[in-house]
């Protein structure tokens, strides 16, 4: 075990620069010549297959990972056996449980981890993972959209069906951008 270990996490609702932000921490790393990475879950193929990409067309290459046990297997093993002292995770949300410990275990090992994700689905709940990871994190970065009906401070995502706010009873997963979701406040999010 080595000292240096950190846990940050970046949250928020779509379009509030989560990606962006991460890609930008990972990228300051870099250049101070640390060995960095950055892993995306695989479900995510919205802009690339083999980059993580932000809304704004900012990029960076990365390792792909099945949303799965094993895919949150392999960003430990891959971390540990390259010697990664930083690592990004983008789109945490979408990983099961496991992740949690994964990131935290590797934090306790000396590991800079940089993980960014949604703060509450389209019906306004926690994801699970991110409320745990929340709670775990050295330093959390809390972004704000803004609101696409008022132009307030934007903390939810609203998902859209045909453009009308989706129901409730929808599948709580469905990646997807600015066709699927736009960024709401409070009083503009809408579930029926």
């Amino acid at each position: 075990m080595h000292p240096g270990g950190f846990l940050e996490v970046i949250t928020g609702p779509m379009f509030a620069g989560k990606t962006t932000e991460l890609i930008k921490r990972v990228e300051r790393q870099a250049f101070a010549k640390r060995k960095v990475a950055i892993f995306k879950p695989s479900i995510d193929d919205r802009y690339s297959r083999s980059d993580v990409v932000a809304h704004n067309g900012l990029k960076y290459r990365a390792f792909v990972v099945p949303t799965s046990e094993e895919g949150v297997e392999l960003i430990r093993e891959v971390t540990l056996k390259e010697g990664y002292e930083v690592i990004g995770v983008d789109e945490a949300q979408f990983f099961p449980m496991s992740i949690v410990e994964a990131l935290n275990g590797l934090a306790d090992e000396g590991v800079y981890v940089i993980v960014s994700g949604l703060n509450l689905d389209f019906k306004g709940d926690p994801f699970p993972v991110m409320k745990e990871l929340l709670v775990r994190a050295d330093n959390i970065v809390y972004l704000t959209a803004v609101c696409t009906v008022c132009g307030r401070p934007a903390t939810r995502s609203q998902r859209l069906i045909n453009g009308k706010p989706a129901p409730r009873d929808s599948p709580v997963v469905l990646v997807g951008g600015s066709e699927s979701y736009e960024a709401r406040c409070r009083l503009h999010h809408e579930v029926p």
